[in-house]
């Protein structure tokens, strides 16, 4: 039997030109108007929308709408197109088990993984080769804009297994770096003690993966006295409303840097060497933000959910209006790069994990940037909501404290920073770990819902 293999599927020199790395992508991307970004955008839009448009899936979603293929003429008529998100996809693999109808597969290669089921079930994720590479080559990218070297020697604690995100960042680093990378994973499959002592031992430079881990081995090492032979000079992870000062001081003045990313897409938008706001890598992602609550387009500046559509993925599962149900706002101004992609502060909360209380929406991930300079807290913390008889909703933040602390005064401070009171409770170092499983988890759970809605 003939079949391609995995290199013979996609231009490889060709892909490097379309999505170039290093000073070229610098170049480019600083020398590009907006007018020359938005005709590049558009070519690859129809383009990925004549592939979407041979997908069951699609054309399912894009039928119920009455929406024809030649309704959709460019880019401007993106909003015709309904927004769908995990439910959605989930659905089709109810309806179509057990990996729905939302790919495209052929006789090519395909490259299998699931999300990390933070947000529920695992989701089928399907790559081809050409969407595979692009999405390893934007971080590797990223990572280099940012400053990482090939003398660098990488230390990856995002989770394996049928997770995608460890398995293709160690294809980024690998692929498009040439720096070395240590695929340590998190602290069920390599102990924290173990983490650290890899450190000292291989010569780590960079660490990449999820800062509240991240932060937890900073703790690790300190008692196990590796300081003074662990030369970490860059974390490179999700900081989303983490405070960034006290994520360095922790690992001694490295410098951190912000980005974000899921699993559908990849990354969407990262930070640059003047750390002023994430970049869109508008030339493979087109992203909207729209009303949490009637999904219109919000006003520059304003919060709204990211809706990503993935140029570059025309080949086995395209991503087009995908709802992330994660929450930004565009930055606006000049800024100190040349570049010529829009700007975004970063990963606020989510939109489906949002609690309102008493008309006031509150977003979990917010109490981390509140608490996070104070040396008597760890930085842990985990929310509980409720509903009493009356049908109150009332929530309960359990934070942990070294000592000295006073629940009335944070329950003050938690009232400022968040617009409303809520209830404190402190416990111990590492006492919130089992609810936030945060030894377990690429994402430690921040919020657990007990109204049983």
């Amino acid at each position: 039997m003939s079949f391609p293999t995995y290199f013979e599927t996609f231009d490889a020199r060709q892909l490097l030109a379309d999505y170039p790395v290093g000073q070229e992508f610098v170049d480019r991307y600083t020398r590009m108007s907006r007018d020359a970004l938005h005709a590049l955008q558009n070519e690859r839009f129809l383009k990925l929308m004549k592939r979407g448009w041979e997908i069951p899936f699609y054309q399912r979603l894009w039928g119920a709408r009455g929406i024809e293929p030649g309704d959709i003429r460019s880019l401007e008529d993106i909003t015709l197109l309904p927004v769908y998100d995990k439910s959605d996809l989930m659905a089709s693999v109810n309806e179509y088990p057990p990996y729905g109808d939302f790919d495209g597969r052929g006789n090519s290669p395909v490259v299998f993984h699931t999300t990390s089921g933070t947000t529920g079930r695992p989701q089928p994720l399907m790559f081809g080769p050409k969407g595979r590479e692009i999405t390893s080559l934007m971080v590797g990218r990223m990572y280099r804009w940012m400053g990482l070297q090939q003398e660098d020697v990488v230390q990856s604690v995002y989770g394996h297994g049928m997770i995608n995100g460890g398995h293709y960042i160690r294809e980024a680093v690998t692929h498009y770096t040439n720096s070395l990378f240590l695929s340590a994973g998190t602290g069920i499959e390599t102990r924290s003690t173990n983490q650290v002592n890899m450190m000292a031992d291989f010569g780590v430079t960079c660490m990449v993966g999820f800062v509240d881990y991240i932060r937890k081995l900073a703790e690790v090492a300190e008692a196990e006295k590796l300081f003074d032979r662990i030369n970490l000079r860059m974390i490179i992870g999700h900081l989303g409303t983490e405070d960034r000062a006290s994520t360095e001081a922790a690992w001694r003045g490295a410098k951190a840097y912000d980005w974000y990313g899921v699993g559908d897409t990849g990354t969407i938008a990262g930070e640059g060497p003047e750390r002023d706001g994430l970049y869109v890598w508008e030339d493979a992602q087109y992203l909207e933000l729209l009303d949490v609550d009637t999904g219109a387009p919000v006003a520059p500046g304003q919060t709204g959910d990211m809706v990503v559509t993935c140029l570059f993925k025309d080949d086995i599962s395209p991503c087009i209006r995908f709802n992330t149900h994660d929450v930004t706002e565009e930055l606006l101004g000049a800024n100190q790069t040349g570049m010529v992609f829009k700007r975004i502060s970063g990963f606020k909360g989510r939109s489906d994990n949002m609690v309102k209380l008493r008309g006031i929406n509150i977003f979990p991930h917010a109490v981390g940037a509140i608490i996070e300079n104070r040396p008597d807290l760890t930085g842990e913390y985990v929310c509980h909501v409720v509903r009493d008889a009356s049908g109150r909703d009332e929530m309960l933040v359990r934070l942990e404290s070294r000592g000295a602390s006073e629940a009335t005064e944070i329950a003050a401070l938690l009232r400022k920073g968040i617009g409303i009171e809520v209830g404190v409770e402190l416990v111990g170092p590492g006492e919130t770990a089992t609810e936030t499983q945060i030894d377990t988890r690429q994402k430690p759970i921040r919020l657990i819902d007990r109204r049983g809605l």
